[in-house]
């Protein structure tokens, strides 16, 4: 059988492990994938995403800072895209329509609930950012009914924002909003949605969010601790990890929207620890 071509679109796309996590997923499922990086222009995504298309692509992944851009470009949206107000994942449907949708979110519970053990249901929840990284994880963390979820941002008014846009999805969960400086209790969990970590700084909290039994997860990822788990770690955090199963989760989510085949994620995830 053809190969049937895919890729990861986004400037600069050197650094991507997508194209070594999807044929991973294909090696081991025998799907006919064969899966690239584009980089594509700033000043021209949309060409980029229509010429892959035209040229018979099946599926695209898009990552910054296109997610934004994948998410106006479509014809139609899943509602997690929809409300995520971003896109990681393109594809045509059968009327040739481009259609946007987000796995990210359901990356992030399925590793922290899957590979981590971790359930979210009725947990004390501080989330640090209201960038679009955040925005698009939390329509999946809240439908996991935590206790509370707290939204933490160097400026308060947009971490409200995301408290009114994701008002109806809370549920019974508290929603709240708060600067930086504000949260001073230990929560159950902790998530580092900024990306401090990538320039190695930090979001400027209290170490009192922290206890030996807080389980803290660095939306980023490295071959080293990231800076913020490693501040975790010198503050008494005992669990502490980053996003690459997230990485690979979020994948595999998309690789079932595209084929209906569902990888195993955990050999993957392994195989990239000792990459």
């Amino acid at each position: 059988m053809t190969n049937q071509l895919y890729a990861v679109v986004g400037n600069p796309v050197s650094h991507s492990k997508s194209p070594r996590i999807h044929s991973l997923f294909a090696s081991q499922t025998g799907e006919p994938v064969e899966y690239t990086a584009i980089q594509a222009p700033m000043e021209d995504f949309s060409g980029t995403v229509r010429h892959f298309f035209e040229r018979g692509g099946k599926g695209l992944n898009v990552t910054v800072p296109f997610k934004e851009q994948a998410w106006t470009l479509a014809d139609h949206r899943t509602p997690r895209a929809e409300k995520a107000g971003a896109a990681n994942t393109l594809y045509l449907d059968k009327d040739q329509e481009l259609v946007a949708d987000n796995t990210d979110g359901v990356g992030i519970v399925r590793d922290l609930q899957n590979n981590y053990r971790v359930s979210l249901k009725g947990l004390r929840i501080l989330v640090l950012g209201s960038g679009g990284a955040v925005r698009g994880v939390l329509g999946p963390i809240l439908a996991e009914q935590p206790a509370a979820l707290t939204i933490a941002n160097r400026t308060v008014a947009k971490a409200e924002a995301l408290v009114r846009l994701f008002a109806r999805d809370a549920g019974a969960t508290v929603l709240t909003a708060c600067g930086f400086d504000a949260p001073e209790q230990a929560f159950d969990l902790v998530i580092n949605g900024t990306s401090a970590s990538l320039q190695g700084d930090l979001p400027p909290v209290s170490a009192n969010i922290l206890n030996a039994d807080t389980v803290v997860y660095d939306m980023m990822y490295s071959l080293q601790t990231t800076t913020f788990n490693q501040w975790a770690l010198d503050h008494g955090a005992c669990h502490v990890h980053d996003g690459l199963g997230m990485l690979v989760e979020q994948a595999a989510e998309s690789f079932f929207v595209w084929r209906g085949v569902r990888p195993e994620t955990k050999p993957v995830i392994e195989e990239l620890r000792t990459d």
